[in-house]
């Protein structure tokens, strides 16, 4: 033990010029259709990016996120750039992945660690650009993937965006865009909108049905205990679930 102390010298290794965290910043943005009563409203999948004000890349559309201090833990570094940059906070985010492909950075031989986080529209009501940024903006996710995005900013979205549709498909994330008591239509929207290919013709059946009920969601009830319906966006009236406090295991729409 002793003797690979001595031995060891950092000088005998290459050590990064810098590890900064991404962070990808999702929400779901709704719109209601003033001339549609009885319709659902219009969701968009979007996506939070600033405009960088320094070089490299000094006005181009990129993610928010910086470099990390030595006193600080790469998670510790994404809160601090998020609220830094785009003056959002109190996020919870998920580690995804480490992006390390050589040349992905003009300053050298950078290691950065991604974060991601799907968020209701609410928490970012009050983001405003500073530090490197210039502005700070919600994109719709098709079209930030058609945008020449800074550094490898593209494939960081490209991968978050399968992460998060795992989480749509295996979480119950969905109620952070739901009313308390809502309606399946609504739930299974909310799911589309995340996940665009997904289809399940049987979706009304397998969690309502008495022999494979999900324990996620259960009817809302009045005060007497009868069910409760609501007729806002259809001619029929609809019955409303909610969600349980359970977790899944699985995934609980498929």
């Amino acid at each position: 033990m002793v003797e690979n102390e001595l031995n060891y010298s950092a000088g005998n290794y290459r050590t990064p010029d810098g590890a900064p965290a991404d962070i990808v910043i999702f929400t779901i943005v709704s719109t209601e259709k003033p001339m549609a009563k009885k319709a659902l409203p219009t969701r968009e999948l979007q996506v939070l990016l600033i405009k960088r004000n320094i070089w490299p890349f000094k006005d181009q559309w990129a993610l928010p996120g910086g470099f990390t201090n030595e006193d600080e833990t790469v998670y510790d570094c994404a809160k601090r750039e998020l609220l830094e940059e785009t003056a959002v906070e109190g996020v919870h985010m998920e580690y995804f992945n480490v992006y390390s492909t050589p040349g992905r950075d003009p300053r050298g031989w950078i290691i950065s660690h991604a974060f991601l986080a799907l968020v209701n529209e609410r928490v970012l009501v009050h983001r405003s650009a500073a530090v490197d940024a210039s502005e700070v903006q919600l994109f719709a996710v098709e079209e930030a993937l058609q945008m020449d995005l800074a550094f490898d900013h593209k494939q960081i979205l490209l991968d978050a965006m399968q992460g998060v549709r795992n989480k749509m498909l295996t979480t119950t994330i969905a109620k952070e865009f739901l009313p308390e008591e809502f309606t399946l239509s609504e739930l299974y929207q909310v799911i589309q909108t995340v996940v665009p290919d997904f289809e399940e013709p049987n979706f009304i059946r397998k969690l309502t049905s008495t022999k494979s009920r999900s324990t996620i969601i259960e009817e809302a009830t009045d005060e007497q205990g009868q069910p409760k319906q609501s007729k806002q966006y259809s001619q029929r009236a609809a019955q409303l679930y909610r969600f349980t406090k359970e977790e899944p295991q699985l995934s609980i729409y498929s």
